[in-house]
């Protein structure tokens, strides 16, 4: 089964690098596609050049869905469209 994929700001990370998924982009596609967050939930998350896949979390101390991620496993979308070629 394909990991749904939901917009994310990537600049809007917390302290420990989780990415919040409170912008309105990320609200108006998981909106869309009928997503409830849940934790341990496993998402592929992307903007117009990124793309990484992670796990939902709830962060307590902002009372926010969060995404734990890889940092080091974000791709650029150069590197996503040199994937789709091979």
């Amino acid at each position: 089964m394909k990991t749904l994929r939901v917009f994310a700001d990537f600049h809007n990370a917390d302290v420990r690098g989780r990415l919040r998924l409170n912008c309105i982009g990320t609200v108006e596609g998981l909106a869309r596609q009928g997503i409830e967050l849940q934790d341990g939930q496993l998402l592929t998350f992307y903007s117009e050049e990124l793309e990484v896949e992670g796990m939902v979390q709830y962060s307590s101390e902002e009372n926010i869905w969060v995404a734990v991620i890889d940092w080091n496993a974000v791709k650029e979308s150069e590197a996503l469209a040199m994937e789709v070629k091979l």
